[in-house]
């Protein structure tokens, strides 16, 4: 649409120059793009160059599946995973920096964290400037708004205050910088205004879509956090965004034993091909080289180890910290996602890693992790699982979550124990604590993109651990890259940067 507004633009003034003063009938290729974008088909096409952006894929491209992107910079600075430089020289030293908290304006994860969020922007500002001049049908309309909410959100949880801007026809220089709190209050604003426009229908074409259900389930999360944005908490409102979700139908999928699948038992169907919409609320839909990826496992295993189990080699890259891996409890189902000690053929995962940089890790040092046990089409570029972003568990420890901190544990704990006994644990003894709670979200949505911002709500994020000190508070933001700093200088570096 930009592209034929460009040339429309160009035959005017054209015509101009040479005296043609009534050209108003001879403009047709915008009344033909008004009419395309206002068909069902039209619609989902401006909607599709939206959603192209969420899959992962390389150079940092999209929410999660492939590296050095969004998923990376919000995973690697928390206590669930890291890429220790290894002893025979592999792996740059910018993923253990992460995780120790040395991260730095310059780094890519940042830097293609924040051109994928902006190039996203860009293309749902098109998106919702289409479909509104088309007079499109209100719930895609709703639906791009939804969008463009979804991606600023993810900024002012990484960035704070960003450059804010819903009408394409500015250059980038002149992009103003809003405080986190006012581009907060226009996510708000957008979300409540338009959530309940979406179509409430779950799977088929709506498979990876924002409906309803899903609105609902960003607008809690934009809730939950809110006293982390703004400095006022909005429990209350987080909750009831989370009971609109409960009126979606979904449920918890199966934890049952499974012999068919590679780790035993129905759970992991969650994180396989084609996600079960039973409790699967927002997805990635990816099929290696094809469209999006997911490199999380192939990432993880030692070379040999991942050929003998998948037919092809595996980086030897991330490790699951000591310290969090030994909290799960030995029953749990979800603790056989890690894979450590003797696993035949001369591969031992060990659970002690000495360095994560200086001299680094040795070859088959640290816990590793196979949730998204690889599913075909597969190779050594990733597989094709699909990845959620929101899951109805995530839903059900926030509705604990948030009547624990509205005081009322009593009413909390049928909902984290829903969870728990799924996992094959027992009920807890008493109720639930925050501590209980945010032990839960850990065991629950590990590798799901999450614990960056859990441990920031539950101020763990900057305490010390095995591998660095305690972190100093500049860092639960991350610095706006230098690139962008240098394109417009009237942006305003974050403190401590």
């Amino acid at each position: 649409m930009k592209i034929k507004n460009i040339l429309v633009l160009g035959s005017v003034s054209f015509l101009m120059l040479i005296g043609c003063t009534n050209i108003d009938e001879n403009v047709y290729d915008k009344y033909t793009a008004d009419d395309f974008y206002g068909s069902a088909k039209g619609a989902d096409v401006a909607l599709a160059s939206v959603y192209a952006q969420v899959g992962g894929n390389w150079d940092g491209v999209g929410y999660a599946g492939a590296d050095r992107g969004w998923y990376d910079l919000n995973s690697f600075a928390s206590d669930e995973q890291v890429i220790p430089h290894r002893t025979t020289g592999d792996w740059e030293l910018d993923f253990a920096r992460l995780y120790k908290h040395e991260w730095l304006p310059t780094d890519s994860f940042i830097n293609n964290t924040w051109k994928w969020l902006y190039k996203s922007i860009f293309n749902a500002n098109l998106a919702v400037n289409q479909l509104e001049k088309s007079n499109a049908e209100p719930s895609k309309i709703a639906e791009a708004k939804v969008l463009r909410a979804f991606f600023y959100y993810l900024l002012i949880d990484d960035f704070g205050n960003v450059p804010f801007y819903t009408d394409n026809e500015i250059t980038v220089d002149k992009i103003p910088q809003a405080t986190r709190q006012e581009v907060y209050a226009f996510v708000v604003k957008e979300l409540t205004e338009n959530v309940e426009l979406l179509s409430v229908t779950k799977g088929g074409n709506y498979y990876g879509r924002f409906n309803k259900w899903a609105g609902y389930t960003l607008l809690a999360k934009v809730y939950l956090n809110a006293g982390v944005y703004t400095g006022t908490p909005k429990w209350q409102e987080a909750l009831a965004a989370c009971e609109k979700v409960t009126q979606g139908g979904y449920s918890l999928h199966s934890g049952a034993a499974n012999a068919s699948s590679p780790l035993g038992n129905k759970y992991y169907e969650l994180f396989g091909d084609v996600l079960p919409d039973d409790e699967t609320i927002l997805s990635i839909f990816a099929t290696a080289n094809v469209v999006s990826r997911n490199i999380f496992s192939v990432r993880s295993l030692y070379g040999p180890h991942a050929k003998t189990l998948f037919g092809y080699s595996g980086w030897n890259g991330t490790i699951v910290p000591k310290d969090y891996f030994q909290k799960f409890n030995a029953t749990d189902i979800r603790k056989k996602q890690f894979l450590y000690g003797d696993q035949g053929g001369g591969v031992n995962y060990t659970v002690d890693v000495a360095s994560l940089d200086n001299p680094g890790a040795a070859p088959q040092a640290g816990v590793r992790d196979v949730k998204f046990y690889p599913v075909t089409p597969m190779d050594g570029g990733g597989a094709s699982n699909d990845f959620p972003i929101y899951r109805y568990a995530d839903v059900l420890l926030m509705i604990a979550e948030c009547n624990v901190r509205l005081g009322n544990a009593t009413a909390a704990k049928p909902f984290i124990d829903q969870v728990r006994q799924r996992a094959g644990l027992g009920i807890l003894a008493a109720n639930p604590t925050l501590t209980d709670i945010y032990n839960e979200r850990g065991f629950e949505l590990s590798w799901e993109g999450h614990r960056r911002q859990d441990m920031i709500r539950f101020d763990t994020f900057l305490l010390p651990n095995q591998f660095r000190g305690s972190s100093a508070e500049y860092r639960k933001l991350y610095p706006i890259p230098t690139a962008a700093l240098d394109a417009n200088k009237g942006l305003k570096q974050n403190p401590g940067y």
